[in-house]
């Protein structure tokens, strides 16, 4: 009896904690984002900066990262993927994973920022807790590492800005499906300033600066969201009936029967060293 009371008021106790802890969430302190986003049509594919088409992003590319991009872009006119290799259901990783290509949702606490997309990746997590970088050896990744601040621009008693810095990011990224390649370190970092507009509320703003060894000077841009009045979530498993195969080098496609097909004229066979020819 004595046990069960016990256990009882440690319940209680760590219930009353988390309560307060709720309480002290005061969410009127911060925005209104909920809801689906997905980026403000334009008639025009996700890509890094949404002002310019496609293949005339203008990137302030380096001459040799510059010349990578230009044999992406042939290899592509070719029937190949160039250097974009989400085709295999690797990350689109940052900044590319903003282009929202998939639709997305925020979820604000004080400690730490949510923003989960439909298509199969994980989560950015943006601490705003007020914490250090992490030690130089932390393993690097596609979304990498992000530290962010609210920010009470208009002085109303209300957080309306969050400001984020991202290091940490693992290669191969590219910034778009074109493939405008980014440097293979991880020495990137990118700056975001993320609101809403003042004049339309259901409209939300990224400006977006990123710092790369492939360019010559940071890269800015504003990318801008809609709040869809439907939501509506489904399922978007990139590997799930994913039919490229790459084998040394060399993009396959898996026909509906198993067999290995080329993916475009002219492919040589895939190189079968491993296997013995039957005799």
């Amino acid at each position: 009896m004595h046990y069960h009371a016990q256990a009882v008021a440690m319940t209680l106790a760590a219930l009353a904690m988390t309560i307060a802890g709720a309480q002290a969430f005061d969410e009127t302190k911060y925005p209104d984002w909920s809801g689906q986003w997905f980026r403000v049509p334009d008639n025009g594919p996700p890509r890094y900066d949404p002002t310019k088409p496609l293949r005339k992003q203008e990137a302030p590319l380096k001459p040799e990262y510059q010349a990578i991009y230009e044999a992406s872009l042939k290899d592509i006119d070719n029937g190949g993927f160039g250097l974009d290799l989400h085709y295999s259901c690797l990350p689109q990783g940052m900044p590319r994973q903003m282009a929202a290509a998939s639709r997305f949702e925020v979820l604000i606490s004080p400690a730490v920022t949510h923003i989960i997309f439909e298509e199969a990746s994980a989560p950015r997590r943006i601490y705003t807790d007020g914490r250090e970088w992490p030690k130089e050896n932390e393993e690097p990744s596609f979304l990498g590492y992000s530290l962010g601040k609210w920010l009470d621009t208009d002085g109303d008693g209300r957080y309306d800005t969050l400001e984020i810095e991202t290091r940490n990011m693992r290669a191969p990224r590219t910034w778009d499906q074109t493939g405008i390649p980014m440097a293979d370190d991880n020495d990137g970092v990118i700056k975001e300033r993320i609101y809403l507009d003042k004049e339309k509320p259901g409209i939300l703003h990224d400006e977006i600066t990123t710092i790369d060894n492939s360019l010559t000077r940071p890269w800015t841009v504003l990318k801008s969201y809609r709040r869809e009045k439907t939501v509506t979530w489904v399922e978007n498993n990139c590997v799930e009936g994913n039919t490229y195969v790459t084998i040394a080098g060399q993009v396959y496609f898996r026909s509906s029967d198993g067999r290995l097909m080329p993916s475009r004229k002219g492919q040589p066979p895939p190189d079968l060293y491993f296997f013995k020819s039957a005799k």
